[in-house]
């Protein structure tokens, strides 16, 4: 976000603040802050999640007040990194200026507790998870012990859904038993028959040898990562788990000091078989070198439809040296659209952004997607700018993928998705 739109929104609650300062009675909780911490706030600051405080009584949010006014002004909370001037997304989490003004005002007023007569219903929140009670939980069939120190290679896990018939999946959610140490997680699907992972020991962890890429039988089914909520797919369309398929957990453990266990778990939800069937593909590019020292180095990539699909959301990846991400289509007759700008990446949420209508990509659009990386010592969170850096797995290498979910048809071959156009057969 640049000065001159911190400072543009920063006068807009000066403005909205003298409106209701002006006001015969000061904003108190229970009638004009509790709306907005349950509309913007309480899913990540309560017991269970990521947010360090909960905020869902007048108890535990009153001491935080003064942490509050700095975080709405600075715009640091909610967060919501997304140039509001790109793009239309449905999941937008940022306050608007008048409600900026009101717990500014509320703060500014001493935080009056007022009349819980007046407070809204409480959220039905259900603990530990973001879309609520699951109809199924696969959790690790044990902890994964994570040390104190060190560098903890990518894991995997193989767990069996034993699953007799298809299932259709409406959402998905991963929750980490302990977020401390959690970098990452996917849950991919390896359906009957794929020779991925063969041989691999059913419910035992293992680091792979040789590479650990897909073998066209999996599926990305859903993942953690820090700020990443549970994917909830729109009305009518399902992901599909084959009969007989494993859930592969692919897992990214990074030490902070203290020796600790984690039992992650996958929530499913489930649905009858719908119209259209969704699937996550992603445009990324292994191919580079951030040279030492670069403060803005390019990397580009690209995926291009072979059929038709509806294009539902996008998610930019990026590690420590990401600095900013862009999302773009490029149609079959050479026009190009804006979907996403993400100027100043942070690591530490990794937003998934809902469009906010669907859009109809025809057969040929690309996926373009333009990061950049500041390798430069000016650049606080870099882990060393004196090397080049490649593709790599861990949190000081770097990766560049922007994942997309589109659907389809639910009878249509995904395989359709991927394959260029056959040329027309010649008539006899």
């Amino acid at each position: 976000m640049s000065w001159k739109t911190l400072l543009g929104g920063m006068v807009a609650v000066s403005a909205a603040l003298a409106a209701t300062t002006d006001s015969s009675t000061a904003p108190t909780y229970y009638k004009d802050v509790l709306p907005v911490l349950q509309s913007k706030c309480q899913g990540c600051h309560r017991p269970g999640e990521i947010g360090p405080m909960s905020l869902l009584t007048y108890q535990s949010t009153r001491p935080w007040a003064a942490a509050i006014k700095e975080a709405v002004l600075t715009r640091k909370m909610p967060p919501w990194p997304a140039d509001p001037h790109v793009g239309h997304f449905a999941n937008v989490n940022s306050l608007t200026d008048a409600q900026r003004a009101t717990l500014v005002s509320w703060v500014d007023h001493g935080a009056p507790e007022g009349d819980p007569a007046g407070a809204p219903p409480p959220m039905h929140w259900v603990e530990g998870w973001g879309a609520g009670k699951p109809d199924l939980v696969i959790q690790m069939p044990k902890p994964y012990h994570v040390p104190k120190d060190g560098v903890v290679d990518y894991t995997y896990v193989i767990v069996p859904t034993h699953f007799e018939h298809d299932m259709w999946v409406r959402a998905a959610e991963i929750v980490p038993t302990n977020r401390a140490v959690v970098h990452h997680i996917i849950a991919f699907l390896r359906t009957p028959g794929s020779k991925w992972f063969a041989g691999q020991p059913i419910g035992e962890f293992f680091v792979p040898h040789g590479g650990r890429g897909e073998d066209g039988a999996s599926e990305f089914l859903v993942a953690y990562a820090p700020g990443l909520p549970a994917a909830v797919l729109p009305d009518g369309a399902a992901k599909l788990i084959p009969a007989g398929s494993d859930i592969v957990l692919q897992l990214h453990y990074t030490p902070n000091g203290k020796a600790m266990d984690d039992q992650s778990k996958v929530g499913l939800y489930f649905s009858g078989k719908p119209q259209r069937r969704e699937m996550t593909l992603s445009a990324g590019n292994h191919d580079f070198a951030i040279p030492a020292g670069n403060p803005n180095f390019e990397v580009q990539s690209n995926f291009t439809l072979r059929h038709e699909a509806t294009l539902v959301g996008v998610m930019p990846h990026m590690h420590l040296r990401g600095k900013d991400f862009q999302f773009a289509l490029r149609y079959p007759d050479g026009h190009t659209e804006e979907l996403l700008s993400v100027p100043r990446w942070d690591f530490h949420w990794q937003m998934y952004y809902t469009l906010a209508g669907q859009m109809q990509l025809p057969a040929g659009t690309q996926i373009e997607c333009v990061a950049h990386y500041d390798n430069s010592p000016n650049n606080p969170a870099n882990p060393d700018p004196s090397k080049v850096v490649h593709w790599g797995d861990q949190t000081f290498d770097e990766m560049m993928i922007g994942f997309f979910d589109v659907n389809f048809p639910v009878d249509m071959d995904p395989r359709e998705l991927f394959r260029p156009p056959q040329p027309a057969k010649a008539s006899d």
